[in-house]
């Protein structure tokens, strides 16, 4: 799952940074107006921190914008200004949460997660498609009660599937889910090929359906 933090104070986007990622998320950055305006432009994020204070322009501006461009991406307000009407018209304009400054940071990632799941799961902690059950806060996958082993990308991976069934999603796509921005600086998708062959593998021994489809020329499908 990938995280956009929109926050002009490094020392305290790092520390989000370095929490969440313990957290098994991927983290991307943006320290001013034309960067995060730039970051939402070329990519979807599972939820994003927006600070309202930024050099160049505001956050209010962010929203409206996500907004304009009909973005699903979550989003919670992490600021400073502890106002009733700014909160009020955050969640007007689109946000999901607000949280004001100074906060504890595992309260951070309990909201992260909450709006992650409500968005892509339905509230839900516990995802079951046919033979495969999906334990999302856990982390753990089994089939038919056996447990999966997969690897924090191959888990990824598969989340992303399901979020996304009977949708061909791309090579970049998931090159770029895999890896965020950094995805633009390889020469070849030849990761994507190997973490998706080592899923259909694992998926194939634990007795899963053929599900995982390869769309040639396009990407790939989880059709069910």
């Amino acid at each position: 799952m990938k995280i956009l933090i929109i926050e002009d104070e490094i020392e305290l986007a790092k520390s989000m940074g370095t929490y969440l990622s313990d957290e098994s998320y991927l983290c991307e950055y943006a320290a001013n107006y034309a960067e995060a305006l730039e970051r939402i432009d070329l990519f979807e994020y599972d939820c994003i921190l927006l600070d309202l204070m930024l050099p160049g322009g505001d956050g209010f501006q962010i929203l409206e914008e996500l907004k304009r461009q009909k973005k699903n991406d979550g989003v919670i307000i992490i600021s400073a200004k502890n106002s009733m009407d700014d909160k009020i018209n955050g969640l007007r304009i689109g946000a999901d949460d607000y949280l004001a400054k100074p906060f504890h940071l595992p309260e951070l990632a309990a909201r992260v997660y909450s709006i992650i799941r409500r968005k892509s799961f339905g509230s839900t902690n516990v995802i079951e498609q046919n033979e495969i059950r999906v334990d999302v806060l856990g982390k753990a996958v089994t089939v038919e009660g056996k447990q999966m082993v997969l690897t924090k990308k191959e888990f990824d991976l598969l989340m992303y599937f399901i979020v996304n069934k009977n949708r061909v999603i791309s090579k970049a796509a998931l090159a770029e889910h895999l890896s965020g921005d950094v995805a633009a600086l390889f020469d070849s998708y030849d990761f994507v090929y190997s973490h998706i062959k080592n899923l259909k593998r694992k998926l194939n021994d634990a007795g899963v359906g053929h599900y995982l489809k390869t769309m040639y020329g396009s990407g790939y499908k989880w059709e069910i």
